[in-house]
């Protein structure tokens, strides 16, 4: 015998997920039997909205109503009014219990029935079961197209970063460039699209190199000088040596005038907690101000506005704040003014150039270093040892303006490009409720 639960049922569109025979579904509770072209409603949760027309006998839950129309009812008209939105709203409304809500049979007796001719039921079943067949077409057809889009989105970029001279970097963007409209339509994959622009900055592709650039071997020589005068002057203890980037290490091969180095080569990390009642109107930044992957502040609070007891670091303007909680989410900022962080962040202060810096850690080939070392807990840190030894690459300092400069302006040419999809997305639902509305009117 098929036995019936709740959970063989599909929220929503009521699809019959398994059937479940007694042999591998024994039983000792009280059942309900039902009959083949019985209608089956399942009336705890009924927003979950799961009814069907059984095929054949059965037993089922009691959480479940088999239900017979008189005759001249069509099972599958009975079925499409009881998943009617009127039907649901009333059923949803009529429920008793608080956390499994139900709908009583006294209030389901009670349910106003629109009532048409046999044949009409008919008809009317046939243009539903012809429309929603419509309608899952459609749904496959989106859902192949999404898949065949998120493999473009992903492929061709991908394209431009893996080219390895400029003549392949030159066809793979002629390529995108192509079919840029039909690529970059939704929000996940200008999302994407603002990576590829992060990788191919600190790839060294984003702008043409100058040969009469000052290498970043030179600049690392004057970062080195600096440190000596400032550990001489107490400003700063002696770090423990890094260890150097072996070749097999490295990602990827660098332009002329670059350099591979560790985090702590070009940034010193800045933490002091202070008490946060001794600052109660200056800023606080936490983890939830900064918004993921971005480098944006979502909003600005005072330290009494956050409510923060516990130890906090002070900040100042210009350094950079990268939260150590869930870094693989890339939480960082540069701070436009002076305050107090949460101790689950490190303030840092670069060495070279800031913008540079923070683009650097957005993006991908930083990302992928923090998700090997972060600890696998259930609120996983980087500690400062892991970040000191992430590899980053470092273009001249003139070349790091330059690429600060492009990414900036296409950033700003994506979000355009956001908004506007945004918009447009809001035109189409006002416009298809409005074309809504007034068909049920006319109905």
């Amino acid at each position: 015998m098929w036995i019936l639960e709740l959970e063989d049922v599909e929220k929503e569109t009521s699809k019959l997920l398994q059937k479940v025979r007694y042999a591998d579904r024994q039983f000792k509770s009280t059942k309900n039997f039902f009959s083949k072209g019985d209608v089956i409603y399942g009336k705890l949760r009924p927003y979950l909205d799961k009814v069907i027309v059984s095929d054949e006998r059965g037993v089922c839950t009691t959480e479940m109503i088999p239900l017979r129309g008189y005759k001249n009812i069509s099972s599958y008209f009975l079925k499409l009014v009881m998943k009617s939105p009127y039907f649901i709203r009333y059923a949803n409304e009529s429920t008793h219990g608080m956390n499994l809500p139900r709908l009583g049979t006294d209030k389901a007796r009670l349910a106003l029935f629109p009532i048409v001719s046999e044949p009409e039921q008919h008809r009317i079943v046939a243009k539903v079961d012809e429309l929603m067949a419509l309608c899952d077409q459609l749904e496959q057809e989106q859902a192949d197209s999404n898949q065949t889009h998120q493999a473009l989105v992903e492929t061709l970029p991908a394209s431009l970063e893996n080219a390895s001279n400029h003549e392949e970097f030159f066809k793979a963007w002629k390529h995108i460039a192509t079919h840029f409209d039909i690529l970059f339509t939704t929000e996940q994959s200008i999302d994407q699209l603002k990576q590829t622009i992060l990788q191919l900055a600190v790839m060294g592709k984003l702008v043409p190199q100058d040969p009469t650039d000052e290498p970043a071997s030179v600049l690392l020589e004057k970062i080195a000088k600096e440190k000596e005068r400032l550990i001489k002057e107490g400003k700063i203890k002696k770090q423990k040596p890094i260890p150097k980037i072996p070749e097999e290490e490295k990602p990827f091969e660098l332009p002329i005038g670059w350099e591979w180095v560790r985090f702590a080569d070009i940034v010193r990390f800045k933490s002091k907690l202070v008490k946060p009642a001794d600052f109660p109107e200056i800023d606080q930044v936490g983890p939830d101000s900064i918004e993921k992957g971005t480098g944006k502040l979502l909003f600005r609070r005072t330290v009494r506005e956050s409510g923060v007891r516990s130890p906090n670091n002070r900040f100042y303007s210009g350094q950079i704040l990268y939260s150590k909680i869930r870094p693989s989410l890339s939480k960082a900022i540069i701070a436009p003014f002076d305050g107090l962080c949460s101790a689950d962040m490190y303030p840092l202060e670069s060495m070279v150039n800031s913008e540079f810096l923070l683009k650097g850690i957005l993006s991908e080939v930083f990302l992928e270093q923090v998700r090997i070392v972060e600890n696998r807990i259930k609120m996983p840190k980087i500690n400062v040892l892991s970040l000191s030894n992430i590899m980053l690459p470092l273009p001249p300092l003139s070349e790091q303006h330059r690429i600060v400069a492009k990414v900036d302006e296409l950033m700003t040419l994506c979000d355009a490009l956001k908004d506007r999809l945004n918009n447009a997305q809001n035109t189409q639902i006002q416009l298809a409720d409005a074309i809504s509305e007034k068909a049920l009117n006319f109905a």
